[in-house]
């Protein structure tokens, strides 16, 4: 394994993702859209963060039974989709928990479900896009920053999500680092071997690897650091991580990696009064380089 990361990282040339993205310029990223006004991943959702200024917009990336690509969250529909309703007897049990899961369903049949109720009934009526939908509205106008979620979970069902995630973005001419100015491309992920595919797949496009509390935090230490480094040039630690490490930004960009933490709410903003108060906290004192933000319209500028 180390071997094959060393011919990676000689292969690949990992490069800062600030220095990509337009010097020091702080990165704002929609977190599922503009989700603190409109349902995560609808359409509606994007629109907002565009009009809201938002630099990059993330999708988070499940695959239907047919082989689609989707911006949704969560494995499962029912918590924001009336898939319950539509399909009562197509979940499976998770203990005694009744799961629909998104692999059990196709493109046709995701389409009918109405992802915007559970919101509001404002929202009535939007659907769970595709990711080709997405790119469509948002390219020209901000960039995208697809997650690969949960690649585990359909490796298991026989389903490599790294070469879905390649073809979809050199169908949509996005496959290759500054191929479309004004729509760059972050990939990113919990899943080390998913973006190291990804550096094999399309070695320009700029990776960043996710870490939270809960799982392996030796990704953190020098050594975890450098290893990041092998395969992606940014960091999407937890904000709970950078506040209780300060020297982690530090760290992290003396090894090349860029540092963008999730996830800054209206709803979850800790000490600080505001959410506006809490970014620019860590923008401005902590350093890091950008930002999730269920608020877009609260960045600090």
């Amino acid at each position: 394994m180390r071997a094959l990361l060393v011919c990676i990282a000689m292969t690949v040339g990992v490069t800062s993702l600030v220095g990509s993205t337009g010097g020091s310029k702080k990165i704002l990223v929609a977190h599922r859209g503009a989700s603190a006004y409109a349902p995560e991943h609808t359409l509606a959702a994007y629109r907002l963060a565009l009009e809201q200024g938002a630099d990059f917009i993330e999708q988070d990336l499940g695959i239907t039974k047919d082989g689609v690509l989707m911006c949704l969250h969560d494995a499962t529909l029912e918590r924001t989709t009336n898939v319950e309703q539509l399909f009562p007897e197509r979940h499976r049990l998770d203990g005694t928990a009744k799961r629909w899961y998104l692999a059990d369903f196709t493109l046709a049949e995701i389409k009918q479900l109405d992802a915007g109720s559970w919101f509001g009934q404002g929202f009535a009526g939007e659907r769970v896009p595709t990711f080709e939908e997405a790119v469509a509205l948002v390219r020209g106008k901000a960039g995208i920053f697809p997650e690969l979620k949960a690649p585990g979970v359909y490796r298991e069902r026989g389903v490599d999500m790294a070469p879905l995630v390649a073809a979809a973005l050199t169908k949509a001419g996005l496959a290759q680092k500054g191929a479309e100015a004004a729509t760059p491309v972050i990939l990113q992920s919990f899943d080390a071997p998913a973006l190291e595919a990804m550096a094999r797949l399309t070695p320009s496009i700029d990776r960043t690897f996710l870490v939270d509390g809960r799982g392996d935090t030796s990704w953190l230490t020098d050594e975890g650091l450098q290893r990041v480094a092998v395969f992606a040039n940014g960091l999407g630690p937890s904000k709970v991580l950078v506040e209780k490490d300060p020297t982690l930004v530090g760290r992290a960009k003396a090894r090349g990696l860029s540092v963008i933490p999730y996830t800054f709410r209206s709803s979850a903003t800790g000490r600080f009064p505001t959410v506006r108060d809490e970014m620019a906290h860590f923008l401005t004192v902590l350093g890091v380089d950008g930002v999730f933000t269920d608020n877009p319209d609260q960045f600090p500028r």
